[in-house]
């Protein structure tokens, strides 16, 4: 399909589906050994995700709940370990489950595992969002510059259209947070929009655009 450069795009292009990356229980736990490092106010800005999910629920739009899980003998940790972070999300540790009250989780939603940053690495996600019939990713969670940034770039490499929130992620500094929402931005033109946008953009999506044919 020919197309100008920086074609104006809508937020939500055809299909929409919301993408809620990594929101899992050990987010909220009080503590101060983080596995991680994180930017602050992390979990006060995955909270701000809830507002998005309860509206897709609204709007009949798929959400897509992805959790990073690792076996307990860290066999899948591959060379994640070689960088700033420790041991994390084992997947029989309890705060590794999703953040089931804070977001809202449900028996039936979508969940997709993952034993890398990107959600369509090594996974069946794309199976899923071709059988939804999905066309724009709306990405919420963290971290802004690792597993939300790379799940962006394979979406928008694999043609869809890729929307952050950026009030509802957060990364592992304020610095890579806001280099990484740039980095989104270059890839395509729109890509960073607020909570209130996409709450709006939701509003004038009906159910039947969204209901899986």
């Amino acid at each position: 399909m020919n197309q100008s450069p920086n074609t104006k795009r809508d937020l939500i292009e055809g299909r929409p589906a919301l993408i809620v990356v990594d929101i899992q229980a050990e987010t909220f736990y009080d503590r101060t050994d983080e596995a991680i490092p994180t930017m602050p106010d992390y979990a006060g800005r995955m909270l701000n995700a809830r507002a998005v999910i309860d509206k897709a629920r609204e709007r009949g739009i798929p959400i897509i709940f992805i959790q990073e899980v690792h076996r307990p003998d860290l066999v899948d940790f591959g060379r994640e370990l070689d960088g700033s972070e420790a041991v994390h999300c084992i997947e029989t540790d309890p705060g590794t489950d999703i953040a089931v009250k804070e977001m809202g989780f449900l028996p039936n939603d979508y969940l997709i595992k993952k034993r890398r940053y990107s959600a369509f690495f090594g996974t069946d996600f794309e199976i899923l969002l071709r059988g939804l019939k999905i066309d724009t990713l709306l990405l919420c969670g963290g971290l802004t510059d690792v597993c939300v940034h790379y799940t962006f770039v394979d979406g928008h490499q694999s043609d869809y259209f890729c929307r952050v929130i950026e009030d509802c992620v957060a990364g592992s500094s304020e610095d890579a947070h806001e280099a990484s929402l740039r980095a989104m931005e270059y890839l395509q033109t729109g890509a960073r929009c607020s909570v209130d946008a996409v709450l709006e953009a939701m509003e004038e999506v009906g159910s039947d655009r969204t209901a899986a044919a």
